[in-house]
């Protein structure tokens, strides 16, 4: 049995437009490590609160720092998420990272869930190489991702107004003219869109630093995603460290209600035993 953390402390850092809400799990004891959490896309990140707060409560009580930031645009932050860019969610991140290592005193790890993960692996292959990468089903290709939340416009149309109106590809015409879209309550910017587009796990080196990979399947016996399973292998092939592992559990950030995987927080907490990354 583990001592209890204290509470979350939430704080804005830095103020006005560059407000960003952020909640701070403090170590419990010597701090062994520093985690930022970089959340998925849209409404993923709402549905997936609950695993994150689990997940960064049990990382806290074995004396992890660990922050989550709400990126520009999104959840309590200052702006709109009509006005966020994926160059200003890296600054973001940059600004979480210094800030948690002025904290803790130690080196900043990236963990990301989804969309989250992919910022993570991005921003690590920009010159700012983390001690270690925590990745929780990570959207591989940002175009396909981009495609899938498309298609929930599509979905709302048809309902709506009946008929297919040109399918995603009519929408795409409409982000390429420099329209912005609604999208199930969030207004999707040209720009971002055309960020996400061009980003693509397998086209990024191989990350310079131990990698847990985590991915949730209906059956821990089964193999990993193909798609995962070429992205990590190429990437061991090239001398990177990669620990993958299936999970079996919900998707808890695409589930109707809020849902929990402890098989994933077990899974996660027995890896990092014995990561500690020093400063």
């Amino acid at each position: 049995m583990h001592a209890a953390a204290s509470p979350p402390q939430p704080f804005f850092l830095d103020t006005g437009a560059a407000a960003r809400f952020c909640l701070y799990h403090a170590p419990l004891g010597p701090c062994r490590g520093a985690w930022l959490f970089l959340h998925p896309f849209a409404e993923e990140m709402n549905k997936a609160r609950r695993m994150v707060a689990l997940q960064a409560r049990a990382l806290a009580q074995r004396g992890h720092a660990v922050l989550q930031i709400d990126l520009h645009g999104c959840g309590d932050s200052a702006g709109d998420f009509a006005d966020a860019t994926w160059e200003g969610w890296l600054d973001d991140v940059a600004r979480g990272a210094a800030w948690l290592h002025e904290r803790s005193g130690q080196a900043v790890a990236l963990w990301g869930l989804r969309l989250g993960a992919l910022l993570a692996l991005d921003h690590a292959r920009h010159g700012n190489a983390p001690p270690a990468l925590l990745l929780w089903q990570p959207v591989l290709n940002g175009s396909q991702a981009l495609t899938q939340f498309l298609r929930l416009k599509v979905a709302s149309q048809m309902l709506t107004e009946g008929g297919d109106n040109g399918g995603t590809a009519a929408l795409r015409e409409v982000l390429a003219a420099g329209q912005p879209l609604e999208i199930a309550g969030y207004t999707l910017a040209p720009a971002l869109a055309q960020a996400l587009d061009h980003l693509d796990a397998t086209r990024l080196p191989p990350p310079a630093c131990p990698v847990h990979w985590f991915e949730l399947v209906a059956d821990a016996a089964r193999p990993l995603p193909p798609a995962a399973a070429r992205v990590a292998e190429a990437w061991c092939r090239q001398g990177a460290h990669v620990r993958t592992q299936a999970v079996a559990g919900p998707q808890f950030w695409a589930t109707q209600e809020i849902a929990e995987c402890p098989a994933l927080l077990d899974a996660t907490i027995a890896a990092l035993t014995g990561t500690i990354h020093a400063a």
